[in-house]
C-alpha cells in the first residue's frame, strides 16, 4: 500500500527527474523553431506541485496529498504538455479521493481517470503522443490488478508499459519516424514515473541538480526580453483612438493613407457600418478631422504617451511586473491577451486590453498567470486571446477556476489576436461577438520569420542552427539567410488577389532600417496595390510577424 507520505515524496522525485532531464526531452521537439518546449513545460509544471507538497507534514493522507498536487498543477500548468500532465494528476486526486492508503487497483483506476480526462481535453487526440503513452500505461494497469493489487508490483508495469508505448510513437507519428526520434512529452511522462517508482520501490527521491542551470529552461537573453522592461522609444506623442459612424462611401484606405503620414502604429477596420481606427501622432486633431469627413464620432480617446512614461519613470516603477490586485466583477466585459515585446504590450493596451500577460514562444504562461490577469479585470465576462497555439489549453483551464464567466478565444497568433479585438463590437452581445471575433481572427494569414533554435532535419531538409525560417500559417515553408529577404518571400507567399492590408510588425533584434527595407520591397515586389502597416512590436523571439488580410 502506498502512503500519503510515500505519495508526497514520489511526486518531489518526479518533479526533480524531470528537471534533471528536461533538456534531453527538450531535444526531442522536432520543429526547429525556438519554442516553449516540452521538457521545460512539464518540468516546470510538475515543480508547482513539488514546492506545495515540500510545505506538507508527515502522514498526511493519499487523498489530501493528491488533491494538492493536482491543484497546484493545474494552476501551474504550462504549454499543451504541462496541462495534459496536470490533468493526469487530476486523474489521481479524483480516484484517490477520500483514500487513506493506496493499492494497485487504486492507482490503475487513477491514472485511468486521469488518461479519460485529458483525451477529453484534446479536440483532436493524436496517437503517437503523450496521451498514447499514458493510455497504453494505464490499459496495462488494469490488466494488472486481476493477478495483483501489490501497488508497487502496479506502478512496475505502468513504468514499463509507458517506456514499451514510447518506444511505438515513431511508428504512430511518421514524422517522428522521420526525424529519428520518440514522442517528446512521451519520454517526459516516463521520466516522472520512473521518478516516483524510485520513492515507491527503494524510498529515495531523486535528487535534483544544480539549481542555477533549472531556473528558466531559457537563454538569459531570451528571459530578459520576455519579462523585463526597457525605456521605451517614443516616436509619437499622443495615442489617438476613434470610432466613426459612416455616413458616405468614401475609401477607408484614404483614410489609413493619410494616417500613415502623420504618424504610426496605424490600424484602420472598416466595417458595415463603422471605422475603427487607432494611430500614435503628433497631430490628433488631424486624424480626428480627416475621420470625421467619414461620418459622425461615437467615441474617442487621447493619451499623452510621453506623460505616461516620464510618470512611470518618476514613480520609480520597477522594471518587474507588478503583482495584479483582484478587482471586483462590477463592468460587464474585459480583456486579457498574452504576449511579449513592449510595442505589442502597448498595441494590445490601446486596443481595449485590460491587462497583457507577459509570455509567447519561449516563455509559456501558467495557468495562474493568466487566472490572475482574469481576476484582476473588473468585468463579469473576461474574453482570453491566448496568441499562441501551446498557450490555448492553459488559458481553457482558466474557465473553471475563475470566479466570473471567461470566454478563450482560440488566437493562435499574434496577428490573429489583433484583428479579433479589432473585430471587437461594444453594441453585439457576448455570444455575438465571441463568433464575429474568431471570424476576423481566423481570416487573417499569418507569417512569421524565427530562427532554428537547433541543427535538425524537417520534412526532408536539413536545417543548421540559426538558420532563418519562414512560416506560414504555422508551416514552415523554407529556410533563408537574410530576415529581410525572408520577409518579403512569405508576404508574396501569403498574399492573394484579394488581400488588401498587410501588416509587419517587427521584433527587438530587428533595425527600423531594416523594417522599412521590408516595407519597400514589400510595396515594390509583392503588393504594390495593397496597403502595408510597419509597428514596432519589440518582440523576442520573431523577426518579424507579418499579417495579411
Amino acid at each position: 500500500m502506498i502512503s500519503g507520505t510515500l505519495l508526497r515524496d514520489a511526486v518531489i522525485s518526479g518533479a526533480n527527474a524531470i528537471i534533471n532531464s528536461k533538456r534531453a526531452v527538450d531535444e526531442l521537439n522536432i520543429f526547429p523553431v525556438p519554442d516553449g518546449d516540452t521538457g521545460t513545460n512539464m518540468s516546470m509544471s510538475i515543480s508547482a506541485a513539488a514546492k506545495e507538497l515540500e510545505k506538507l507534514p508527515e502522514g498526511e493522507s493519499v487523498s489530501r496529498v493528491a488533491d494538492l498536487a493536482a491543484s497546484a498543477l493545474l494552476r501551474g500548468a504550462r504549454g499543451n504538455s504541462g496541462v495534459i500532465l496536470s490533468l493526469l494528476f487530476r486523474g489521481f486526486s479524483k480516484g484517490l479521493k477520500d483514500i487513506d492508503h493506496a493499492g494497485g487497483a487504486d492507482l490503475a483506476n487513477a491514472l485511468t481517470l486521469g488518461v479519460e480526462a485529458a483525451y477529453k481535453a484534446v479536440m483532436k487526440p493524436t496517437e503517437g503522443t503523450m496521451l498514447t503513452v499514458a493510455r497504453v500505461a494505464a490499459e496495462q494497469a488494469r490488466a494488472a490488478i486481476v493477478r495483483d493489487d501489490d501497488a508497487n508490483h502496479v506502478w512496475d508495469i505502468i513504468c514499463k508499459a509507458a517506456e514499451e508505448a514510447l518506444e511505438t510513437t515513431p511508428d504512430l507519428l511518421p514524422v517522428l519516424k522521420r526525424a529519428g526520434v520518440v514522442d517528446a512529452g512521451g519520454k517526459g511522462v516516463c521520466i516522472i514515473f520512473r521518478g516516483m517508482q524510485s520513492v515507491f520501490r527503494d524510498n529515495i527521491i531523486v535528487a535534483k541538480a544544480d539549481e542555477s542551470d533549472v531556473l528558466t529552461g531559457v537563454s538569459d537573453e531570451t528571459f530578459r526580453n520576455i519579462v523585463g522592461q526597457f525605456d521605451e522609444v517614443i516616436n509619437f506623442t499622443y495615442c489617438t483612438e476613434f470610432i466613426i459612424e459612416k455616413e458616405n462611401d468614401k475609401d477607408p484606405l484614404e483614410l489609413r493613407a493619410f494616417l500613415e503620414t502623420i504618424g504610426d502604429c496605424v490600424v484602420v477596420v472598416d466595417d458595415d457600418e463603422i471605422i475603427k481606427v487607432h494611430v500614435h501622432t503628433n497631430s490628433p486633431d488631424k486624424a480626428i478631422g480627416q475621420g470625421l469627413t467619414y461620418g459622425s464620432m461615437i467615441t474617442s480617446k487621447i493619451e499623452n504617451m510621453r506623460e505616461q512614461h516620464k510618470n512611470a519613470g518618476n514613480q520609480g516603477e520597477s522594471s518587474a511586473p507588478k503583482k495584479l490586485e483582484y478587482q471586483e466583477p462590477v463592468e460587464e466585459l474585459g480583456f486579457i491577451a498574452v504576449a511579449a515585446g513592449e510595442g505589442l504590450i502597448t498595441l494590445f493596451k490601446d486596443l481595449g486590453c485590460n491587462h497583457v500577460v507577459s509570455g509567447g514562444q519561449t516563455m509559456n504562461p501558467s495557468t495562474d498567470d493568466i487566472l490572475a490577469a482574469v481576476q484582476a479585470t473588473p468585468a463579469k465576462t473576461v474574453f482570453v486571446l491566448p496568441n499562441n497555439k501551446n498557450i490555448i489549453m492553459a488559458a481553457e483551464q482558466v474557465v473553471p477556476l475563475a470566479d466570473r464567466r471567461v470566454v478563450v478565444l482560440p488566437t493562435k497568433t499574434i496577428p490573429q489576436g489583433i484583428a479579433a479585438m479589432l473585430a471587437f463590437d461594444p453594441d453585439a452581445g457576448i455570444d455575438e461577438n465571441s463568433v464575429d471575433m474568431f471570424v476576423a481572427a481566423e481570416k487573417v494569414d499569418t507569417g512569421l520569420v524565427t530562427y532554428a533554435a537547433r541543427d535538425s532535419e524537417f520534412a526532408g531538409k536539413k536545417i543548421k542552427e540559426n538558420e532563418v525560417l519562414g512560416l506560414a500559417n504555422g508551416k514552415l515553408v523554407f529556410t533563408e539567410k537574410d530576415p529581410v529577404k525572408a520577409a518579403v518571400r512569405l508576404t508574396k507567399l501569403l498574399t492573394k488577389r484579394d488581400s488588401a492590408f498587410v501588416t509587419i510588425i517587427y521584433g527587438n533584434e530587428v533595425t527600423d532600417k531594416q523594417a522599412e527595407e521590408a516595407r519597400t520591397q514589400i510595396q515594390q515586389r509583392v503588393a504594390s496595390d495593397v496597403e502595408i502597416t510597419v509597428i514596432d512590436g519589440g518582440q523576442p523571439v520573431y523577426y518579424f510577424m507579418i499579417s495579411v488580410e
